[in-house]
């Protein structure tokens, strides 16, 4: 009789990687996700895919008709108010409602650059070019450009807006030799970082737009030519040349009616009217974008390290009561499931974002406090971003958190 002795092979299959770990701003750990963009959609309920054009064009309809009464009441009444203190109160109140639902509108333009308005196309492009275009937004240049953020988000070298300075680069600009130990007297007054507040909320939209500021760098193509105007940008690929001109006529279209409406009623009538309301909005697209995207709790990653799961995962949810939900349609509330199915329309935004809350777990993100003051705090404390491993995370040099060029375990006391 033969006995057959069978040798068991050892194992093929690899250890599993440990993932890596950060400490925050705060120093507390910080794990990479693990989780696969297969496990997110999985979770995600099938009819919040579904897009409908006339529940979308209901709410351009619900915003343009606030636009319209109250620009109409302000400029048939605030003129009677027989103090001037008072109808500069009420220029104040308009210019800021204007630029509320100027913002919404703003937001469902943006739904139409993801294709989350409408199950065709061709009503997005229209809805969205008219909408963007009446703002000052150059449609398809920035759709273009905004779907390359939402390819490569938190990459630090491919990302296309809000990507982080890294330590030697915010020192250099400080005109700081790179590689320079920081100590306490490199920390800002609380003046100086509320000036850079002040002037990244009123130049900051503008200045992405022309310069693609906070965007990554082109050494050799100028800043004037990096821009969201100019077919020929490196931002684009030679088949969007069309539609970077669409754009721009849309952008020549409106300015015309702004010069007409100048000539017929004043500069100061359209000032007061569509100017500062606009400015309304641009302040509200940079607070909005830069906290969807800045946060003690938030990494950035180099190439080897990056996937789609992580960099879609370092956003953030926040909280913006009545305004968010309501008028600037969830795009603060819902921001994390955005970035891993931007197809999913704003009304099924927060279904789906239970969803996937319960596969994220603690890698979920979200911040419930007040909306308005987070934008000085985060603006303090997130000024730069170090790591050695492949990710980083958000240091500064006001003495807050965890202090650069310590030891990646100690913290301040």
């Amino acid at each position: 009789m033969s006995v057959t002795l069978t040798q068991r092979r050892p194992s093929m299959t690899a250890p599993k990687e440990e993932p890596k770990k950060a400490l925050d701003t705060f120093g507390n750990e910080f794990v990479v996700p693990s989780y696969s963009i297969k496990d997110i959609l999985d979770a995600i309920p099938a009819h919040c895919y579904k897009r409908s054009a006339v529940r979308s064009l209901s709410y351009v309809a619900r915003d343009v008709f606030f636009i319209g009464l109250f620009g109409y009441l302000a400029a048939s009444y605030i003129h009677l108010i027989p103090w001037m203190s008072g109808r500069v109160v009420a220029w104040f109140l308009y210019a800021f409602v204007q630029g509320l639902f100027g913002t919404g509108c703003w937001v469902l333009a943006h739904e139409c650059g993801h294709r989350a308005f409408s199950e065709s196309n061709a009503i997005n492009d229209s809805v969205g070019w008219v909408l963007h275009s009446a703002l000052l937004v150059p449609y398809h240049s920035w759709r273009l450009s905004h779907s390359k953020h939402h390819k490569a988000t938190g990459h630090m070298t491919r990302d296309m807006v809000f990507v982080p300075k890294t330590r030697d680069e915010f020192l250099e600009r400080r005109g700081v030799e790179p590689g320079t130990k920081i100590t306490d007297n490199l920390e800002d007054a609380p003046i100086v970082t509320l000036y850079y507040v002040v002037l990244q909320q009123l130049f900051g939209w503008i200045m992405y737009l022309f310069t693609n500021v906070t965007g990554q760098k082109y050494p050799n193509r100028s800043k004037w030519v990096t821009n969201h105007f100019v077919p020929t940008s490196p931002l684009y690929d030679k088949k969007d040349f069309i539609n970077i001109v669409i754009s721009d006529i849309g952008i020549i279209a409106t300015l015309t009616c702004l010069y007409l409406a100048s000539q017929k009623w004043g500069f100061s009538t359209v000032a007061l009217m569509y100017v500062f309301p606009y400015l309304w909005v641009n302040h509200w697209l940079v607070h909005i974008t830069f906290l969807q995207h800045t946060d003690p709790r938030l990494p950035h990653y180099n190439a080897d390290e990056w996937t789609f799961a992580k960099g879609a995962s370092a956003t953030i949810d926040r909280d913006f009561g009545f305004i968010g939900r309501h008028i600037f349609h969830d795009i603060i509330e819902t921001h994390v499931l955005h970035h891993f199915v931007s197809r999913i329309p704003f009304y099924n935004g927060r279904e789906a974002t239970e969803a996937i809350r319960k596969v994220m777990g603690t890698h979920y993100q979200r911040d419930d406090s007040n909306f308005v003051t987070s934008l000085y705090r985060v603006a303090r404390t997130c000024q730069f971003v170090e790591g050695d491993n492949g990710v980083s995370m958000f240091r500064n040099v006001n003495n807050i958190g965890v202090r650069p060029n310590l030891d990646q375990g100690q913290k301040l006391q």
